[in-house]
């Protein structure tokens, strides 16, 4: 017993040994294993941009019950697409069409609804089955032709922004449907996507003072709206995916080099158009929580939120080239985007200077994305 002991001991230091001496394995420094994160730009961006309106904004009202809704609400709305915006990215591709997708999207579930009788859970249903197989024929164009993703999604931004325009008006006569709140007053699957979870906490914490109230002793926060229940819902599951199975190994190995991916038995071709489809679904979770929220869809609904949704990716840390990026990173930019759009209005600073600031945040996070990129290629 004693000599087997030894034995393992033995082995055990040969092995540590071999490791010290062996050329191939390296040890990486505490800074530079923070600095190969690639959620670490959109961390510190969203640090600073607390720190800044805390020290402009605090009594603005800003950072009252209402006013975090109010941020938190825009950061969840940008964020839901940025999910699937950032996944597709990691695997090398674009889809500039998710914007016109969600006009489209909110179109199939107002016209069937409102117009057809439908009820509106099977409303939802035709929207997210049609969204769904229009992703997975733009996913197959790009795999099938070879053609950039960037061009055939451009492509589909034109014809859904257009079919958007022209259903609604052949069909309706309308390019803004209202309405869709009584269809969907009771619906099961409808309150799943415009209702609210906590009411009752949100009610207590009003009866003890600890939120503002209305004169009837309602709380001004009536409970977190279903968009900001789906934002983190699906930035857990797809950074889940993206870290801890195989299927998040094959989306970087797709974009990392898509001829080496598919020599090893990688199926690229299969995961790019189911993730064409995911961003689909994004856009529909999107138009869903939009149209039930308001009670009405439009036409022109989605505008240049493709764009949005791509620098939320990049600036939280996703690489232009693929193979590179983090969920939770795109999470982190897109709360960066509704603290600062909300902010400039709390601050009453002119709101055309938000645009000023997406180029700005854009130019520095493609900037410090390439230095990191080279940091992580020398590393190789």
């Amino acid at each position: 017993m004693t000599s087997v002991m030894k034995s393992n001991q033995s082995g055990k230091t040969d092995k540590q040994k071999m490791n010290a001496d062996d050329e191939r394995v390296r040890s990486v420094s505490l800074l530079n294993q923070i600095l190969s994160r690639p959620e670490l730009g959109s961390v510190s961006g969203a640090i600073l941009v607390f720190i800044f309106f805390a020290l402009v904004a605090w009594d603005s009202g800003m950072f009252n019950a209402d006013g975090i809704l109010n941020w938190t609400t825009v950061s969840a709305q940008l964020g839901i697409i940025a999910v699937g915006a950032c996944l597709l990215m990691i695997a090398g591709e674009f889809d500039l069409s998710i914007g016109s997708m969600i006009g489209f999207a909110g179109m199939m579930i107002a016209i069937p609804s409102v117009f057809w009788g439908w009820p509106a859970w099977l409303a939802i249903i035709f929207a997210f089955t049609g969204a769904m197989a229009i992703g997975f024929v733009n996913g197959y164009i790009v795999v099938r032709t070879g053609l950039p993703s960037f061009i055939v999604s451009l492509a589909f931004l034109f014809i859904l922004r257009g079919l958007t325009i022209a259903l609604s008006i052949l069909l309706t006569n309308k390019t803004i449907l209202s309405g869709v709140d009584k269809v969907a007053e009771g619906d099961w699957l409808a309150a799943a996507f415009g209702g609210e979870i906590g009411t009752g906490f949100f009610i207590w914490l009003g009866n003890v003072g600890l939120i503002d109230t209305y004169n009837d002793g309602s709380p001004i926060v009536s409970g977190i709206p279903m968009v900001v229940v789906w934002w983190f819902l699906l930035t857990f599951i797809a950074s889940f995916i993206l870290l801890r199975t195989r299927f998040g190994n094959w989306i970087f190995a797709a974009g990392g080099d898509t001829r080496a991916a598919n020599n090893v038995g990688v199926p690229t071709d299969r995961v790019k158009i189911l993730l064409f489809m995911f961003t689909a679904f994004c856009a529909t979770v999107f138009a869903a929580c939009q149209v039930f929220e308001f009670g009405s869809a439009a036409a022109d609904r989605g505008l240049l939120k493709e764009f949005e949704a791509i620098i939320a990716a990049v600036i939280g840390g996703a690489l232009l080239t693929g193979g590179y990026g983090s969920v939770i990173g795109a999470f982190f930019g897109a709360l960066i985007f509704g603290v600062v759009q909300m902010g400039i209005f709390f601050t009453g600073v002119d709101s055309d200077w938000f645009r000023v600031f997406l180029g700005v945040m854009l130019l520095i996070a493609v900037l410090f994305n390439n230095y990191i990129r080279k940091k992580v290629t020398s590393a190789r």
